[in-house]
């Protein structure tokens, strides 16, 4: 059974801000760099657990995990029926311990 990907609002915002840093330079490069994220964040519904537990997530005991592509991290949950997309993050701001 396939799952469900929601991305959370707060989350959404930080490929938006990307693309548009990015295409201040190149707007191609920022396309892609958003489509890129998105894309991978929706193929999760058939691996949800293709990528390693988030070693930043107190108290994790395997749902959240967390992947990095084009210099940004995305941190996700998979819970019964879908994976919550939390958090996407440039890798150069310093890691959240939550």
């Amino acid at each position: 059974m396939e799952l469900n990907v929601i991305i959370d609002n707060y989350a959404l915002f930080q490929p938006k801000a990307a693309c548009n840093y990015i295409s201040l330079d190149s707007p191609k490069n920022g396309l892609k760099v958003r489509k890129d994220i998105l894309t991978t964040c929706q193929a999760l519904t058939g691996h949800p657990e293709g990528y390693p537990i988030d070693k930043y997530k107190t108290n994790n005991y395997g749902s959240y995990r967390a992947f990095e592509l084009h210099h940004y991290r995305v941190v996700y949950r998979v819970g019964i029926r879908e994976v919550r997309i939390l958090n996407i993050r440039y890798t150069s701001m310093l890691p959240l311990v939550y």
